[in-house]
């Protein structure tokens, strides 16, 4: 670790017990908020490389920072919360969160998703040239792509699907943000065209279609790219 900078954003005093010894351990430095309004605060003034975001605040709803924060910071929010409806986790991941963990929670998975959360931004910041994952390379400074050392044949379509999906490194993509990314906004509620093509592509880079390892689904919610191996 580089001592990245986390904002722990929960009201509940055991969250923050349960999660500073955890991400100190692993090199990160921790910062609190208790409300929506001090978290703000410690965005624009302490600049921390990930927020730890509950939505339940007592002040404002979580979505809210969310939106307020992407107008003048780029650092990933992860949402943390007990509010597990499908249409919560949408709404949170399309105001900007970059991922959603459910609590109660398991302390690694947790601090993987916070890993691919840096990666990605550290990443996005130096621009993503080159993903790799066992036999298949996705050149996207080129646009090309090969498996095993063979050119895989892509239509434009399923090469832009392919290469959001790749430059979000695991992070998780809802329908609607692929949806408007590649056919634009007047698609996005269009998720069995999107089903269709992402089951054109399994077929064109798993080893086993049926069993993909590397476009995973998030059910009901959207799809992210396979994580790097540590």
């Amino acid at each position: 670790m580089n001592g990245e900078r986390i904002l722990v954003v929960d009201d509940e005093p055991e969250i923050l017990r349960c999660l500073r010894p955890a991400l100190t351990a692993c090199g990160y430095e921790v910062l609190s908020a208790e409300t929506g309004r001090s978290a703000l605060h410690a965005i624009a003034s302490r600049a921390p490389d990930l927020v730890l975001l509950d939505l339940g605040l007592p002040d404002m709803d979580g979505k809210s920072v969310i939106t307020q924060a992407g107008a003048f910071s780029k650092a990933p929010i992860v949402v943390l919360s007990a509010r597990d409806r499908e249409a919560e986790k949408i709404s949170a991941l399309d105001a900007g969160a970059v991922d959603y963990v459910e609590k109660p929670f398991a302390i690694g998975e947790l601090m993987a998703r916070l890993r691919a959360a840096l990666r990605h931004a550290e990443r996005e910041a130096g621009k993503i040239e080159r993903v790799e994952r066992g036999g298949l390379v996705i050149d996207l400074a080129r646009r090309l792509v090969t498996k095993q050392g063979a050119t895989v044949k892509l239509t434009p379509k399923e090469y832009e699907l392919l290469a959001i999906l790749a430059r979000g490194d695991g992070r998780l993509l809802t329908h609607r943000q692929l949806l408007t990314a590649v056919w634009g906004p007047a698609h996005r509620d269009d998720s069995q065209y999107l089903r269709v093509f992402i089951g054109q592509l399994r077929s064109k880079i798993e080893d086993d279609p049926a069993n993909p390892r590397l476009i995973l689904t998030e059910l009901g919610a959207g799809y992210r790219f396979a994580e790097a191996e540590a």
